[in-house]
């Protein structure tokens, strides 16, 4: 007998090739059949008459490393048909390792409010790992480790190179992570102290990944025409894959200011041409022309980050060194189409500002809106919404063969700490908006290579063995949906409402969403091997 049979739908198994007829029959958490199963007995049967069976979802760039800490049943990305996420991206896996200024760093986060906390009872990542175990997920989760949380375990904020010593200990700890389970290692050269690494001791920390074939995913180093330039931090990247021989992913592909905008297309030139060249590079992307971050990542030169939060504070007592932050800050500004483009996501000293942009922020403060960024800074880390790209970069990336879909949000809930703030639409909605609008409205992707893009390209991506298609042996991860009845429902004005249209999302061989209704359930595992 089987526990669970799916009948009467349309499987569209991952491949990216038409759908089919067939019944899908689970057995634990593993698929058993792909066929038509007639009178075969079954503990439950679901009836996907009119519906799409598909892989279930993977977001392969998120930031959910502390969701399921604080929340078990953060279910913003399952109700979208995610069923498994990637953490630790652009460098910050700020969960762990936990040494040094690392440790100071999540302890200043959770200090802020507004976000929920949870014990650290760990400091290597294998705790880290176990404690997520512990506390269970309603999806499942893949971990890698950030450059910069390790960068800063070992030299804190410092702008300089490492020295022998301290090389080697940052190679250490990142093959002790991937040893530990970690799929994959990140980098954030955008962001301090990341930024202040040259390509040489990024090499060298991925050596390890790659010859454990594991996934080197990066923010780059420049969007737009900051730092080293769009063009040449892409050019980084594949020289890092070709050194090393590894995978490169790169996150959230986008260009970013005026100088960038309408140039996506070459971006995609590059890919191809390393793609000629042997170098095996992807991307992904999230389908808004908004972008989101932190206060410092997104208004601050990277020279006044230098030596971590405190010191950029004493630096903006200097008339001189505050009146030269605030002119690198105009700048940042006016890459996001200008101050009404640049709204307050979260900031936990006062909520009234979640929303505004730093048009309105300034008019009630009485400033201009570099100073306003400022003022707020000094107040708090908190995030942006940031209009920094243009529908038709957006368009044409979102084409490419290799691009896959993620969030680079987090796994949210409408209630409790994880609630909190006008966070970016992406974390309720990315891929119910890719379906929607995407997909069904303006047909720029079809249905089955969305579906490819979604699961079997993510795992490909990963290396996962078991998961991203539906088949014989594949662990059972599957949506049950109509394509016409997928919404995203949120806007950037009220993001915190859950996307509609998943009959079912079965994470595990578990339902985790049963006639459209969340159970509550947390089937989720953390994956340590390509195998899980």
């Amino acid at each position: 007998m089987l526990d669970i049979k799916i009948v009467g739908g349309t499987v569209h198994d991952g491949s990216g090739l038409p759908g089919f007829s067939a019944d899908v029959g689970i057995n634990g958490d593993r698929i058993e059949a792909v066929a038509d199963l007639g009178s075969a007995d079954a503990k439950m049967t679901i009836d996907a008459t009119g519906k799409s069976v598909t892989p279930g979802f993977i977001d392969l760039h998120t930031h959910s490393d502390a969701s399921f800490l604080i929340d078990p049943l953060a279910d913003s990305k399952l109700t979208q048909g995610v069923t498994l996420e990637y953490i630790g991206n652009c460098g910050m896996s700020f969960c762990a390792p936990l040494y040094g200024a690392a440790k100071d760093q999540l302890k200043e986060r959770l200090s802020r409010g507004g976000e929920g906390t949870f014990d650290v009872d760990w400091e290597d990542f294998n705790g880290y790992l176990n404690a997520l175990e512990q506390r269970g997920s309603t999806i499942n989760v893949a971990t890698q480790v950030g450059h910069g949380t390790v960068r800063s375990a070992v030299m804190g904020m410092d702008n300089r190179g490492p020295t022998v010593d301290e090389l080697a200990h940052m190679t250490r700890l990142i093959e002790e992570s991937l040893d530990a389970g970690a799929l994959g290692m990140s980098t954030g050269l955008w962001y301090a102290p990341g930024s202040y690494s040259l390509t040489d001791e990024v090499v060298a920390l991925n050596q390890p990944v790659a010859d454990r074939n594991k996934l080197y995913s990066s923010h780059i180093r420049s969007e737009a025409d900051d730092l080293c330039g769009l063009f040449p931090a892409h050019a980084e990247a594949i020289e890092i894959g070709r050194r090393t021989g590894g995978r490169i992913q790169v996150s959230h592909v986008k260009a970013v200011g005026p100088k960038f905008w309408g140039r996506g297309t070459e971006i995609l030139e590059g890919f191809e041409r390393a793609l000629d060249e042997g170098i095996d590079v992807a991307g992904d992307q999230y389908p808004y022309s908004w972008s989101s971050t932190g206060f410092s990542g997104a208004m601050f030169a990277r020279w006044s980050l230098s030596g971590g939060r405190q010191e950029t504070l004493d630096r903006m007592q200097d008339d001189d060194l505050r009146a030269k932050m605030r002119a690198d800050t105009e700048y940042y500004i006016s890459r996001n189409h200008g101050a009404a483009g640049s709204v307050v996501a979260h900031f936990p000293p006062n909520s009234d500002y979640e929303g505004l942009s730093l048009e309105e922020i300034s008019d009630e403060m009485g400033c201009d809106p570099a100073e306003a960024a400022l003022r707020l800074y000094e107040q708090s880390d908190g995030s942006y919404v940031l209009h920094s790209m243009e529908d038709v970069d957006v368009d044409a990336i979102a084409q490419w063969r290799l691009m896959t879909v993620c969030s680079d949000g987090s796994s949210l809930r409408t209630t409790g700490p994880l609630s909190s703030g006008k966070p970016h639409p992406r974390s309720y909605a990315t891929n119910s908006r890719y379906l929607e609008n995407f997909v069904k409205e303006r047909e720029l992707v079809s249905f089955e290579e969305a579906i490819y893009k979604m699961t079997a390209l993510c795992a490909e991506r990963l290396q996962l063995t078991n998961r991203g298609r539906i088949a014989r042996g594949m662990y059972a991860d599957i949506n049950v949906f109509a394509l016409d009845e997928v919404a995203q429902n949120n806007s950037f004005t009220d993001p915190h409402q859950y996307s509609t249209g998943m009959d079912y999302v079965l994470v595990n061989g578990v339902p985790a969403i049963a006639g459209g209704i969340v159970t509550g359930a947390t089937p989720g595992k953390v994956l340590r091997d390509f195998d899980a």
